[in-house]
This record gives structure tokens, C-alpha cells and sequence, in this order.
């Protein structure tokens, strides 16, 4: 008996179907060994700066076969694993393959020169560049400087945390602290950075000062009797307005994806880089947690009693949630250094996901996380289209978009109905198990939105043909 006949492996350019880098122009192959090696070290040159400037990997793969495919490399194996990058191709004359390895030591949010490279790369396919002129632009995007000020970077920061507390339905007081609370974060952070801290631990204390600040402001605020005063939910929306501007969603969106499109080494890799870094903001709030605590009950106050803190006010108005999400996303798309003419456009797909999830929660009685599961397909699906309309990746629109949707909120609530009661002794296994659900609910509403993003921009790449040929049209 015999099996089924075994089958050819695709030729190149057709593992780009679904990408936005289809049907590339093909050149003639080359016939010397240096004029392959050149052609081939651009592809990894252009992989190597999309994986810095934190691409997804199925971006990086599709992006390097397109850049080969329409250099005329016919054959030719990629594999990415995490951060390094390693190309191989057969050499002409039969002889030793030719192979170039790139390692990514290190990844930034620079969303304005990832934008760039894949122009450049659209470019490359449609013959408008030869070798020499994209190596040269290629070398160029490397050197040139980030598109916004630190200063107003941070002020990015600010904005976003400040957004999700008046959209939880945070008074003026709980929204300048969480504007003040992640302006402090951000220059902390960059402070221990600089002194080679790991990150894990720089989002330890990130948040820790998150809580300690509110609690000082709640503090504060008590010791009058004026229109300043905050309340115990103000306190905790705005901690969670400085531990949303923590959250890893890229890499948690990135992560995801890899896992789904086949790629588990690399996504396991990055969800352990995510897990970690959430694992670090929780530590932080849990230690400000015990502190804060503590001075509470010395001082007599009303917030060391498990369940005294509430976390649900009163609910704000809808046009005013929508609202504070376009603000949040455009602040989050600052601070991903997104080109100017992006920022309107992720500020509407932010309204969006915000207008979905809260209609179906409220008005549809739709559970919290399949409201933001929803959302999160809708932005998928229209972050795609528009991405490619404005010559960007999806990811550009997209993972700046959905960062007044992360929870903040729930992560806080978990810890402190894990630690208040440990911290007064009472009641506190049942606080704790308590905390454990909730912070394995914050779990699966970041499932919930990262899954959402990956099928929306599944769904969309058939959408998406007549967006990629009117775009090189307009190049001919």
C-alpha cells in the first residue's frame, strides 16, 4: 500500500497570500555568489530593523521573503526564533549555502520607523527601488533620530493613565493623580534603566509607586473637607490609570499572534517576557499594597478593612467613555511614537473598540470579557483595512488602540482583596481566594483582546486586496 505522494514545499512569493505583500515583482535571479549574498543580506537588514522596532514575527517573515522573492532569491529559509534572525539560500554553483544570522539583543516601541521600513519594503516590491538605492534608505531609517521629544513622550504617558480614570469615572482628582503618578513612573523608570536595572524590576517599583502615590493623594485629600476630596473608588482608579501605562500590550498582542500563526517557540518566548512583566507590576502594587495598609490602620483611616475600598462609582455617561478612549489611544499612540497623520486614526479606532464593548455591556447585558473580546475583532478587522490604506502594518493602529482597554482596574482590585486581608488578619483566606479570581479575570480580558486583534485582522486579509493595489497604483 501507498501513503499519499509527499509535497513540494511552496515556492516563495506563494507563502505571501495573506500578506499585505502579495504578488511582488519579481526580478531576474542573480548568478554570482557576491551579487546573492548582497541581495540577501538587505532581506535580513530589513528583518533585523523590523524586529528591533517590535514586528510580530509573521511581519518579519513575510516581510523578508517579499524583499528576497522580488530580488530574485527563488529558494530560500527563514527562521525566527524569539530574537534572532537566521536566512538561508542555496549558493548558485551548488556549493556551501549561504546563511546570514542577525541577533536582537533588544526591541523599542518606535512605530513611526516600523511605518517606514514597511513603505520601504512596499517599495522594493514594486521595482521602484533597485539594491543599492533601498540599502541606502535602509541605512538611512537606521540612523535617523525618534520622531517625538522625551518630554513629550512622558507627557504621553500621562495623558493615557489620566484617560483610563475619567473613563472608569474618576473625578478631576483621581484624573490629575494618575496623570502625575505615570509622569513620575516613566522618569523613574528611565532613570533605573539607564542603571541597567531589569525590567521586571523596574515595573516592580512602577507599580509601587502607582499605589503609594494614590494613597498619599487619598491621604491628603481626607484631611479636608472640600470639592478635592477622594473618594475610595477615585483612589483606586487612579491606580489603575498608572498600571495601565505599565501593561505590556504589544507584547502580549504579539505573543498571541506567534502562538496562533506558528510560530510557539518564539510566542511561548514572548508571553513569558509578558508574564514576567506583569508578574512585576503585580509584586509592586502588592508591596505599596502592604505598606499603604499598614500606615492606614496606624493612622485609623477607612481603607484597611477588606472590602471597604469600592471599585465600582458611579457609572459615566457613555459619550464620555468614547470619548476618553480616543484620548487614551492617541496619548498610548504618542507614546509608541506614531506618525502624525496615524494619530487621528488610531484616536477613532480607540473610539471604536470603547463604543463596541460598552454597548454590548450595557445595553445588551453582554459579559465584560466577551464585550471586550467583541471590540477587540471589530479593531482587528477595521486596524487592518486602514493600516494598509495608510501604508503602515496593522499592529501601528491597532496596539496603541486597545490600551484604554487593558485592566488596570481588575489587577488592582486582586491585589488588594489578596492583601488587605492578610494585612488586618481577617478573613483572609477567603479575601485571598477572592483576589485570585479576580486576578485571573484581568488574565482573561487580556486573552480576550489579544485574541480579538488576531482574529479581526485574520478575518480582514481578504478585505485588504484592493487596498494593496490601489496603494502601488499610485506609485506607478
Amino acid at each position: 500500500m501507498r501513503g499519499e505522494p509527499v509535497t513540494d514545499p511552496l515556492p516563495l512569493r506563494e507563502s505571501l497570500r495573506h500578506t499585505p505583500y502579495r504578488d511582488p515583482r519579481v526580478r531576474d535571479e542573480p548568478g554570482e555568489i557576491a551579487e546573492r549574498r548582497r541581495r540577501m543580506e538587505l532581506s535580513v537588514r530589513v528583518g533585523e530593523l523590523l524586529l528591533r522596532c517590535g514586528a510580530s514575527t509573521r511581519d518579519v517573515e513575510s516581510a523578508v521573503i517579499a524583499v528576497a522573492a522580488s530580488l530574485g532569491l527563488r529558494r530560500l529559509e527563514v527562521d525566527i526564533t524569539n530574537q534572532s534572525l537566521l536566512v538561508q539560500g542555496p549558493a548558485p554553483s551548488g556549493g556551501e549555502p549561504l546563511t546570514a544570522l542577525r541577533v536582537v539583543r533588544t526591541s523599542t516601541r518606535d512605530f513611526a520607523r516600523l511605518a517606514a521600513v514597511h513603505d520601504l519594503v512596499d517599495r522594493i516590491i514594486t521595482n521602484d527601488l533597485d539594491v543599492e538605492q533601498a540599502g541606502a534608505e535602509l541605512k538611512q531609517l537606521q540612523r535617523e533620530p525618534r520622531l517625538y521629544p522625551r518630554w513629550l513622550v512622558t507627557l504621553g504617558y500621562g495623558g493615557l493613565a489620566g484617560s483610563v480614570a475619567a473613563l472608569l469615572g474618576g473625578g478631576i482628582v483621581a484624573i490629575a493623580v494618575a496623570v502625575v503618578s505615570a509622569i513620575i513612573i516613566d522618569r523613574v523608570g528611565r532613570g533605573l534603566s539607564r542603571r541597567g536595572l531589569p525590567y521586571f524590576y523596574v515595573c516592580a517599583a512602577g507599580g509601587a509607586i502607582s499605589t503609594v502615590l494614590g494613597w498619599l493623594a487619598f491621604v491628603l485629600s481626607r484631611l479636608g473637607d472640600g470639592p478635592w476630596a477622594m473618594s475610595t473608588v477615585d483612589f483606586a482608579y487612579a491606580v489603575a490609570g498608572g498600571i495601565v501605562v505599565q501593561l505590556p500590550g504589544r507584547s502580549m498582542t504579539s505573543a498571541v499572534e506567534d502562538a496562533i500563526t506558528g510560530y510557539p517557540v518564539t510566542g511561548a518566548g514572548r508571553m513569558l517576557t509578558t508574564v514576567l512583566t506583569g508578574a512585576g507590576i503585580i509584586i509592586g502594587v502588592a508591596f505599596g499594597l502592604s505598606l499603604t495598609l499598614r500606615l492606614d490602620r496606624a493612622l485609623d483611616l477607612e481603607l484597611s478593612t477588606p472590602g471597604a475600598l469600592r471599585f465600582e462609582g458611579q457609572e459615566p455617561l457613555l459619550w464620555l467613555v468614547v470619548l476618553c478612549g480616543a484620548t487614551g489611544a492617541l496619548a498610548s499612540a504618542i507614546t509608541m511614537r506614531s506618525r502624525l497623520r496615524m494619530l487621528l486614526p488610531t484616536a477613532l479606532l480607540g473610539m471604536v473598540g470603547l463604543l463596541v464593548s460598552q454597548t454590548l455591556t450595557r445595553y445588551i447585558d453582554l459579559g465584560a470579557t466577551s464585550a471586550v473580546a467583541v471590540g477587540a475583532i471589530a479593531m482587528g478587522l477595521l486596524g487592518r483595512v486602514t493600516a494598509l490604506r495608510l501604508g503602515a502594518p496593522p499592529m501601528v493602529l491597532v496596539v496603541p488602540a486597545i490600551s484604554p482597554l487593558l485592566p488596570g482596574l481588575r489587577i488592582f482590585q486582586g491585589m488588594y482583596e489578596s492583601v488587605s486581608g492578610t494585612v488586618v488578619g481577617e478573613a483572609a483566606a477567603a479575601a485571598t481566594s477572592e483576589g485570585v479570581v479576580t486576578l485571573v479575570g484581568a488574565a482573561g480580558v487580556a486573552l480576550a483582546l489579544s485574541t480579538g486583534i488576531v482574529l479581526g485582522d485574520l478575518m480582514s486579509s481578504p478585505l485588504d486586496r484592493s487596498a494593496v493595489r490601489r496603494r502601488r497604483a499610485r506609485r506607478r
